[in-house]
């Protein structure tokens, strides 16, 4: 495939074709999963159920909302970077029910599996931040390197990734199986200044993105072996898993990517409006939204396009409820 640097035997030994499945997200019986964008210009939080490809509901925030991140039981957290604060979000039902604030920049979030502690890069900072969603309180936090931005947690929730800026040259491994006393363990150099850094189902593996390069690289996480170089649309990218698939989103060029994860072929290439970086699957769809356009692109797991909804002035950052 012209574009593509990829050696087909090292890639096929990443074993990622046997990843389970996605478990993805499950509402409650009769309950319509839903997605969450964030409408950044306008203090809010877009609620669109998925059936229907219709807005539910429009939740208040605080200013400049930007990433939002969901997890087990109904937790979601936004991040406002440019005032310095968090809101925890509760689904059942929708509200926010604590604003906290004193931080730097918080730029985004990823939450344990078993629901009780976030994880959340402090980019003006530098450091990593762990807020106890129980109790609504940040309760400890490390110093992980400047410009701290884009991170992914392993499945098992041991250990998380942070990118060291928008255009990387290095990502810090830091352990948190002891959410108390998270610990940097080493620094990763990508094969290119990454963007967006993503755990595999396994565990296993890495999905690194490029800030300026048409590539994208897949890593070990043990740290043993070599990166295994994909070609990609426009940089940043920003990538989500589904079942034997990975989504790759390109805002600049305006193309969700659907790759196999068994050769990491490109299966197929949707077009999406310009300024849809990032994306997010599950509940068998895709979500993407705009930040130029303000829409949110739903497509199917094979990555058709279903739907576009206009549903703000600017879009950044979307989740689907688990």
């Amino acid at each position: 495939m012209a574009g593509v640097e990829l050696d087909r035997r090292a890639f096929l030994g990443l074993g990622l074709a046997a990843l389970p499945a996605l478990a993805g997200v499950r509402a409650p019986a009769g309950r319509e999963p839903v997605a969450l964008a964030t409408a950044d210009t306008e203090a809010h939080v877009v609620i669109v159920g998925l059936g229907r490809g219709k807005v539910q509901r429009r939740l208040a925030t605080v200013e400049d909302p930007r990433s939002i991140e969901s997890g087990p039981g109904g937790h979601v957290v936004v991040a406002h970077p440019a005032i310095g604060a968090l809101s925890l979000l509760t689904m059942r039902p929708a509200r926010v029910r604590r604003v906290l604030r004193g931080l730097g920049a918080p730029r985004y979030a990823a939450i344990a599996p078993d629901g009780r502690h976030a994880f959340v890069s402090d980019g003006a900072r530098g450091e990593l931040v762990v807020v106890d969603l129980r109790r609504g309180r940040i309760v400890a936090g490390v110093e992980v390197g400047a410009g701290a931005r884009h991170l992914s947690l392993a499945p098992a929730g041991r250990t998380l990734w942070v990118a060291l800026g928008s255009s990387a040259q290095a990502i810090a491994v830091v352990d948190v199986s002891d959410p108390l006393h998270p610990h940097v363990l080493r620094r990763v150099r990508p094969p290119f200044l990454a963007h967006d850094v993503t755990f595999s189902p396994s565990g296993r593996r890495v999905w690194v993105t490029a800030g300026r390069e048409r590539r994208l690289a897949v890593l070990p996480a043990a740290g043993a072996g070599r990166a295994v170089v994909l070609g990609a649309d426009a940089a940043p990218q920003h990538v989500s898993f589904g079942r034997g698939v990975a989504y790759v989103a390109s805002g600049e060029g305006a193309t969700v990517r659907v790759h196999d994860l068994a050769d990491g072929r490109v299966r197929r290439a949707a077009r999406v409006p310009y300024g849809s970086y990032n994306v997010q699957a599950g509940a068998g769809a895709v979500v993407t939204p705009s930040l130029t356009r303000g829409t949110l692109t739903i497509l199917d797991r094979a990555g058709r396009v279903s739907r576009e909804l206009e549903i703000a002035r600017a879009a950044h950052d979307a989740c689907l409820v688990r």
